[in-house]
């Protein structure tokens, strides 16, 4: 994982578009290259073992991997509104998903999905824009 290489802000629903590149397990969206993304929305499904939740931001859903360090932390539930930041992945058979190193529960501050919006908004227009129109 190249960590030089910035996590972006995005919708569930853009990384269908993301396409993988030959070298570095890395993706291409619109020009930028990346490895990791960032992403909030809500748990809608938690695996019986813990270690896979599906997160569902309204523009769609993305299974999330979730590292055994998080696992001790028992409070994950269903409904919560959670941040997360993560490898971008496609597991043999097309499945993308998300192999968590950051989990934050956001559900104390109702706020957060709204600004989340506008967060996705204002980093398309400040840095993505441009590489995408390049495209």
């Amino acid at each position: 994982m190249d960590y030089s290489l910035a996590a972006l802000k995005l919708m569930c629903g853009q990384l269908k578009q993301a396409k993988e590149t030959p070298s570095q397990s890395s993706f291409t969206l619109g020009g930028i290259l990346f490895q990791r993304a960032w992403l909030q929305g809500v748990l809608v499904s938690i695996s019986h073992d813990r270690s896979t939740f599906i997160l569902d931001d309204g523009s769609g859903v993305i299974e999330l991997s979730i590292a055994a360090d998080f696992l001790t932390q028992d409070h994950w539930q269903i409904g919560m509104y959670v941040m997360v930041v993560g490898g971008y992945f496609i597991r043999e058979g097309g499945t993308p998903m998300i192999k968590v190193h950051k989990i934050v529960d956001l559900s104390a501050h109702p706020d957060r999905e709204a600004m989340w919006y506008l967060e996705v908004i204002e980093a398309y227009r400040m840095f993505y824009q441009v590489l995408f129109e390049e495209e």
